[in-house]
């Protein structure tokens, strides 16, 4: 069955992969449309989550940044399959870095990087990084059921010089490179929603106590791996800047969950400067510490 699905929807994806960009968001908001409007996708989700990270706006207010949270929603998932058709030269173009020295740096001294950052702008289109230095680009993702639209999001990554590691075996993966004197730029989505466990670190985001992903952090430390903020952000339609800042130099020597409190506060300042390019249509808030 996951063959005939594949197969049967690969020839739409790929012409939506060479459409125009006028049309091509043209499609964006029919899909739009269709999705919120008339299938209803997880619009409860969506305003259950404004709600508790802006109590103080008026529903109006809020359903404002919905409607921007639905069409970007729309976007950065059909420009996941556009960058299928895109050249390197148009991918440039479209994601600029700002201050690309700021990674380079740790490629003179001969040691990896890690980007934190979070669901928030087009933190796919991150994965031109490797057009701008030498050190290899890997994503840490979670594989899709799918095992050939699984294939298929792989091999549009490592398109434009991305490579992707399972998150599961990703601790052991970067632990041989590094023993192996092995040097990369680690891109890891820092805000997921982790399951409560007995040692689970918990703390406020966006003025809910949840518990957070440490996972970036406890490597940094244990390999002693410099870690950055990636701050994407959305210049127009179309088009994203990332600019980096530098959380940690020396990591093995920082305070246990400075570098996690750090990139939270970080996204955070993120979140409230435009909500609307923030990825609320899934649950941040369903593991939250009941008041």
């Amino acid at each position: 069955m996951n063959a005939v699905i594949y197969f049967f929807t690969y020839p739409f994806l790929f012409v939506v992969s060479r459409l125009p960009f006028p049309l091509f968001y043209f499609l964006s908001d029919c899909v739009r449309f269709l999705v919120f409007n008339v299938l209803g996708y997880r619009n409860e989700v969506i305003t259950s989550n404004i709600k508790l990270a802006f109590p103080q706006l008026t529903e109006k207010e809020r359903k404002i940044i919905a409607l921007g949270v639905q069409r970007h929603f729309c976007d950065l998932f059909l420009e996941i399959i556009k960058s299928m058709g895109m050249s390197k030269k148009e991918m440039m173009k479209r994601f600029q870095i700002k201050n690309i020295e700021t990674l380079t740096q740790f490629e003179k001294q001969n040691r990896s990087a890690f980007i934190m950052c979070g669901h928030y702008a087009s933190w796919e289109w991150m994965m031109s990084l490797g057009y701008h230095m030498n050190h290899k680009g890997y994503g840490i993702y979670k594989p899709i059921g799918n095992p050939y639209f699984d294939r298929l999001i792989k091999r549009i990554r490592s398109k434009h010089d991305a490579y992707m590691i399972p998150v599961q075996t990703a601790a052991s993966i970067i632990t041989e490179k590094e023993q192996k004197n092995e040097r990369g730029v680690y891109g890891f989505a820092s805000d997921q929603s982790p399951r409560p466990k007995p040692l689970t670190y918990w703390r406020s985001f966006m003025g809910v106590e949840v518990p957070v992903y440490t996972g970036a952090e406890r490597l940094a430390r244990s390999l002693n791996i410099p870690v950055v903020f990636g701050k994407i952000n959305r210049v127009k339609r179309g088009f994203y800047e990332v600019e980096f800042k530098v959380i940690s130099d020396l990591s093995a020597s920082t305070p246990e969950h400075f570098i996690t409190d750090t990139f939270t506060a970080w996204l955070e300042e993120q979140i409230k400067e435009d909500p609307s390019q923030y990825l609320w249509t899934h649950k941040r808030f369903k593991h939250a510490r009941k008041q």
